[in-house]
């Protein structure tokens, strides 16, 4: 009868609720984890804020022309963009924190960070049997987002469209970053400028 349907409509809408706090606590922590990582290389959480909102744009903009690209994965990439770093837990502060010129040994140990984010991803699939997006993605992402687009990025010189779409949304926004904030050592570049020199490379 209608009592025993508005009960389980009830209890839906609670257990979705639940689920909501659940990823919205999740995203939370990974976030706090991150900005943790990033301090040890002299950037501020706001660098990750802006690099997961301009994903989540570019992802959006995509959505016509990737048909992989839905609301789940635009929600996805929007929190999972903050992961791309993550591997630079494994790097040492006397690298990367060194003020100078780095030799190509410690130039090698910083690009290292791609494969060890990549991989405590894996792990943490492999160790907890989660076959989701989110960790697909963020395996993704943290392995290739210094990739190019004509095959002279690491670590694998993937070319094209052998690079995961995330990769290439997230690398582009991390990009765009960088070349528009102030940094002690470089001017910040203006928008055209920026949008020039992505399109160029």
């Amino acid at each position: 009868g209608k009592p025993v349907v508005m009960g389980i409509a009830s209890d839906i809408t609670r257990r979705v609720q639940a689920e909501k706090q659940i990823i919205r606590g999740r995203n939370a922590l990974l976030f706090g984890m991150m900005t943790l990582a990033e301090a040890r290389d002299n950037e501020t959480g706001e660098h990750l804020e802006r690099v997961c909102a301009y994903a989540e744009l570019l992802a959006d903009d995509l959505r016509e022309e990737f048909d992989e690209i839905d609301e789940a994965w635009i929600d996805t990439i929007a929190v999972v963009a903050a992961l791309h770093d993550i591997g630079k837990v494994g790097v040492p502060d006397a690298i990367l924190c060194k003020p100078g010129k780095l030799t190509p040994e410690e130039h090698d140990r910083i690009k290292r960070h791609t494969t060890i984010g990549a991989d405590a991803m894996i792990d943490v699939k492999q160790r907890w049997g989660v076959e989701d997006l989110f960790l697909k993605m963020a395996a993704q992402v943290a392995v290739a987002h210094h990739e190019r687009l004509d095959g002279a990025g690491y670590p694998y010189g993937l070319a094209g469209e052998q690079i995961p779409l995330a990769a290439r949304i997230v690398a582009v926004a991390d990009t765009y970053d960088a070349l528009t904030q102030k940094r002690y050592y470089k001017a910040a570049q203006p928008h055209a400028e920026a949008r020039a020199i992505i399109l160029a490379e």
